[in-house]
């Protein structure tokens, strides 16, 4: 291994510990809470209320995006989808559409500390619904203060596992509707389609701290479990990364792009990815990235005239250049339009890198990428906080990179 990759290895060696450390301090400290916020969310789902996300920066809006199609499109067998809207800078001030769309039973989510999210807030609140936020100052009921962790990065990151939580867990107290506020008590617990998924529950109704302290335990072992897939995923995949970094380095420099894809909760990653390099970091420039997701006029066309196995590869099509380099992110590794995008790309001479998850999918066995990073499991959220790992990570290293020569 070379100097310069020795350095590398040290750094994304130092990123994952300072992650690990964050992440079992912040869900130390508020796991109960959490655990607590998941009750009374279940209640507000219980009077038909709906979770308002919404983010006023780019990166914001892929946490909102983010959280919205977990509740909506449940990828756990057994959870049912709860209704939830993510709302975005695009359709113009982010607190003239909270206060026109909320209603009094509402969760509203806001994401980031911009002005507008708070007032956003404010405006959620003043119509009475249940307000979370995540910076200080937001004047949320539910505020939760990551200032102690300098890294942006990070603090997404808790963000995230906080949200998949929240959505993980508010159904086990769905499950105990007698504890719900408005709902009369059942004798016995029915532990439903979440009974294999938390085999520690089975206390009766009227035990609601009982339910908190096994919810608050599925917590910190959730949070246990996306640091142990941090550690695989980095740590396995450290040599890809200061390979796929040199090589991103060296296409931006040259007047090239990056440009992003995935379905879903990845999707919502590839906002994030072209977010984090439109913004300068250690003193380099912006990058020029383009996300494939965003464009839903496009999406759509193809989706109706094509089908969905075309979405990204139309895309590549118009706009990838020999130059480019194409990330692809997927839980499965064998989602049909990443694969067929990921084909088109190498076709065009595409530097193409993936991040999947499981055993890789058709991805890995394929070898249809040049950089892979695999985060082996087969629990999709978990996948997913190990993949903004990878990719802030890669975002970072690609500043500190030495540019090698392409050939």
């Amino acid at each position: 291994m070379s100097q310069s990759a020795l350095i590398g290895a040290e750094r994304v060696e130092a990123l994952l510990r300072d992650r690990s450390e964050a992440n079992a301090q912040f869900f130390a400290a508020e796991a109960e809470r959490l655990a607590r916020l998941c009750h009374r969310m279940a209640e507000r789902f219980a009077r038909a209320g709906r979770l308002v996300a919404f983010g006023a920066t780019p990166a914001d809006r892929s946490d909102a995006r983010h959280v919205a199609v977990e509740f909506v499109h449940p990828v756990i067998v057994g959870k049912s989808a709860l209704p939830a809207l993510g709302i975005a800078g695009e359709g113009g001030r982010v607190a003239d559409q909270v206060a026109l769309e909320s209603e009094g039973d509402d969760i509203a989510m806001g994401f980031g500390n911009n002005p507008d999210t708070f007032a956003a807030l404010a405006a959620a609140r003043a119509r009475g619904c249940l307000t979370i936020a995540f910076a200080p100052g937001s004047g949320a009921e539910w505020e939760f203060d990551l200032t102690a962790f300098e890294d942006p990065f990070i603090r997404q990151e808790i963000v995230e596992t906080l949200y998949h939580l929240l959505w993980e867990l508010v159904h086990i107290f769905l499950d105990h509707r007698g504890l719900l506020e408005g709902r009369a008590a059942k004798p016995v617990h029915d532990s439903g389609a979440s009974s294999f998924l938390y085999p520690f529950l089975g206390q009766q109704e009227h035990d609601l701290e009982a339910i908190v302290d096994d919810v608050r335990r599925s917590m910190l072992l959730k949070a246990d479990e996306v640091t142990a897939l941090r550690t695989q995923s980095l740590t396995e995949g450290c040599e890809t990364l200061l390979s796929a970094a040199r090589i991103l380095r060296e296409r931006l420099d040259a007047g090239g792009r990056l440009i992003a894809l995935g379905n879903g909760g990845s999707a919502t990653d590839a906002m994030d990815v072209v977010a984090d390099f439109h913004t300068p970091m250690f003193g380099g420039p912006a990058r020029r990235a383009l996300d494939l997701t965003e464009d839903t006029g496009i999406i759509t066309a193809v989706a109706n005239d094509i089908g969905t196995d075309a979405i990204f590869l139309r895309q590549v099509i118009a706009y990838g250049r020999e130059g480019d380099v194409l990330l692809a992110m997927s839980t499965s590794g064998n989602s049909l339009s990443v694969l067929e995008a990921l084909k088109e790309a190498r076709k065009r001479k595409l530097v193409t890198i993936a991040f999947v998850g499981y055993d890789g999918g058709n991805v890995a066995q394929g070898n249809l990428a040049d950089h892979i990073v695999v985060s082996r499991s087969q629990n999709i959220p978990r996948i997913q906080e190990a993949q903004a790992s990878v990719y802030h990570v890669l975002r970072e290293l690609v500043e500190l990179a030495a540019p090698q020569t392409v050939r």
